[in-house]
């Protein structure tokens, strides 16, 4: 039994099997041709419009227009309960008559209305494209059959009237659409965002790899100098994401790299290869920047000057808001190898939302490196913050449901060659001091205190009180992910639950609430698949 049945009216060339047509690839909708029943009833007659008109007056005078409920019922009792039809077309009040006594509420008569002389021109343009149904010479032909010409008196009892006169096909489908409220009767909260609250490396990666499996879409934002490591669930061996969503191997969610994302093609085709993503599973913008050779060569200078990764993604960046309308500037639609990925972002999150799906954006780097908001020059190229994040997806922040802003214990900076300088840090210290404060052997932490894609040794602060309160006035979080808890105290790393931390640690903890206004749901204890102690209420 169908869950909703469409009926379309109007005159020939009204736009109706092409509306049914967009229906029912963009929704799912059965597309049922009601020619297809004419043809069948009147023993396989011939596909010419003036044959099947005047077989489907005939069978309308047979049956008062009870055949085509018959007909349309003998379809729908095989399909599954929620099964959405459309049948092209309606033709005679009679018939509209029996359908609305059969399926009463589950029925919308939608009519396409447009003037004669656009109809005709129509008409011209069709003859000269091959279709299914042999047409007349003329479009006075077709208005000489009888219930042709009284088409345009559905009109006054349809559901829903349409003029598509100065409207193109995706205007009609758009118009339809929301009249049957197939774009959602309300803007649902159904994406949680993660983002850093300092100077990135706080180990959003694991972040979102824990959370992964709670959603029905991945999405990252961002570019190539960011690498976010995760430990492969049930292999204890570890990855760098650097394009794709961290919860890549947590979940067989699809994923998405949105439209402000910056790419070096290279790298993402490796990467992709590497975690071995399926082309049905990974979904690209077209309108994603992609980096040049020469945008990685150009920035080989900031490395030293500002602590950049040299990843070219500020060039790139940079090239395609002064690149406007140049041949150099390459998006994601301009790379052959990346056409089997290409999906229009905004269809896709809108089909998403219809059908009530959660989804989980990833940014990169930290508040802190805001292009905007952090101690400018040592800046990243883009804006790092939640609204930052939401405009290089294409999402609404009406949209969001839950702010995840991931904080570690001692917050780093990328370090720089000899020379360099990548900016402020309040209160810098040693690596070898942290060990000394948490217990830990000379060396067993600082070892692994490297940058994930600049390669340098990364330098360290105490945790930055101020900085937390900005990034949290910024981002609104209703929640905070801590990380690097063994850093406090190497018994930490033991911690399974709460109550299990030290009390250092945990009045650490209670502090964080209270400068940031939102809790800490979220402790990560080690570098470490099983390492979070989830503390969530949703």
């Amino acid at each position: 039994m169908a869950k909703q049945i469409v009926i379309l009216s109007g005159h020939v060339c009204a736009g109706k099997s092409t509306l049914a047509s967009k229906l029912a690839e963009r929704f799912g909708f059965k597309h049922i041709k009601t020619w297809n029943f004419i043809q069948a009833r009147g023993n396989n007659l011939s596909l010419e419009r003036a044959a099947l008109q005047a077989h489907g007056e005939q069978l309308d005078q047979k049956t008062k227009g009870s055949w085509l409920r018959d007909d349309l019922q003998k379809v729908e009792r095989q399909e599954k309960a929620e099964t959405l039809i459309i049948v092209d077309c309606v033709r005679h009040p009679n018939q509209i008559e029996h359908l609305r006594k059969a399926y009463r509420r589950r029925i919308v008569h939608v009519h396409l209305s447009a003037g004669i002389p656009e109809l005709q021109r129509r008409y011209e343009e069709r003859k000269k494209t091959k279709t299914d149904i042999a047409e007349l010479e003329t479009y006075a032909e077709v208005l000489e059959n009888k219930t042709e010409a009284g088409v345009e008196e559905l009109s006054k009892i349809a559901d829903i009237v349409i003029t598509s006169d100065r409207c193109n096909e995706e205007d009609i489908v758009t118009r339809v659409a929301s009249h049957l409220g197939w774009y959602g009767r309300e803007y649902l909260r159904l994406v949680d965002v993660l983002i850093g609250g300092q100077y990135g490396s706080e180990g959003k990666g694991q972040v979102a790899s824990y959370l992964a499996s709670e959603y029905d879409l991945l999405i990252r934002v961002g570019g190539p100098n960011a690498g976010h490591k995760v430990k492969i669930p049930g292999t204890g061996e570890t990855f760098t994401f650097r394009h794709l969503p961290s919860g890549s191997f947590a979940s067989d969610a699809p994923l998405l790299i949105g439209p402000g994302a910056v790419m070096h093609v290279p790298t993402l085709l490796a990467e992709i290869a590497n975690a071995k993503i399926g082309v049905d599973r990974l979904k690209i913008d077209p309108q994603a920047m992609t980096i040049s050779k020469l945008d990685v060569q150009r920035e080989v200078q900031l490395k030293g000057s500002i602590g950049s990764t040299g990843q070219g993604v500020g060039q790139a960046t940079s090239r395609r808001i002064i690149g406007r309308g140049q041949s150099h500037v390459k998006l994601a639609r301009d790379i052959p190898d990346l056409q089997p990925y290409l999906t229009d972002t905004c269809d896709l999150l809108q089909r998403l939302f219809r059908e009530g799906k959660r989804a989980l954006l990833e940014g990169t780097q930290g508040t802190g490196l805001s292009i905007f908001h952090g101690r400018y020059p040592h800046v990243t190229s883009r804006d790092t913050t939640v609204a930052g994040c939401l405009t290089e997806a294409g999402i609404s922040p009406t949209r969001v449901r839950k702010v995840i802003m991931v904080c570690r214990t001692y917050p780093i900076r990328v370090g720089s060659p000899a020379g360099g300088d990548s900016g402020r840090i309040e209160g810098e210290l040693s690596w070898s001091e942290i060990e000394k404060r948490a217990r830990f052997k000379r060396g067993e932490i600082g070892k692994h205190e490297i940058g994930s894609v600049s390669g340098n040794p990364r330098r360290v602060g105490e945790f930055d009180w101020a900085l937390l309160r900005k990034a949290a006035t910024l981002n609104a979080p209703t929640d905070i992910a801590l990380t690097f808890a063994d850093y406090i105290d190497k018994e930490n790393v033991n911690a399974r639950r709460f109550e299990q931390l030290t009390i250092p640690t945990i009045r650490f903890i209670e502090e964080v609430e209270r400068v940031a206004s939102a809790p800490v749901t979220l402790i990560s204890t080690r570098f470490h698949e099983r390492s979070i102690i989830d503390r969530r209420a949703w």
